[in-house]
């Protein structure tokens, strides 16, 4: 007997370090690349990736055979080291210790993708953690500080 193993989508969110602005426009394009390279690693098909400076956001498959704290640690870890191996930043380049997931269904694939692709347009009206708040909210989980 065969089984199949459900594909769930994933909206998952994290910051740099102490929302350090690091993901400038320079390098950001290439952060996101190498990001969507490590959730294809995990065996995590990747729809979207962007953000803002100081966060991103990721949009992906979850590999069923993987927890969602594994690929997130893979990507995450696999990241940082690659950023600041590349010389990318004069800083120290690290993510912050936590993130946010959130399980997206069919119907609302559509909604977060563009969500995610017009980040910049959003923030113009809305701080991360505004954003943050309005996310816990959504998903029934009341407001909570970032960091």
């Amino acid at each position: 007997m065969i089984y199949l193993l459900p594909r769930i989508w994933i909206h998952a969110i994290w910051s740099t370090k102490d929302k350090t602005p690091f993901l400038n426009p320079a390098i950001e394009k290439s952060v996101h690349f190498y990001l969507s390279s490590k959730f294809e690693e995990a065996g995590c098909q990747v729809r979207i990736i962007n953000g803002m400076p100081d966060h991103v956001h990721c949009l992906f498959q979850q590999n069923p055979l993987k927890s969602v704290s594994d690929v997130i640690k893979h990507v995450k870890s696999g990241s940082s080291y690659w950023i600041n191996t590349q010389h990318m930043i004069k800083e120290k380049f690290a993510w912050q210790k936590g993130y946010a997931v959130y399980s997206v269904g069919s119907t609302g694939l559509e909604w977060v993708q563009h969500y995610i692709a017009e980040q910049k347009n959003f923030h113009l009206k809305k701080s991360f953690q505004e954003e943050f708040n309005h996310f816990t909210r959504m998903h029934g989980l009341g407001e909570q500080a970032v960091g």
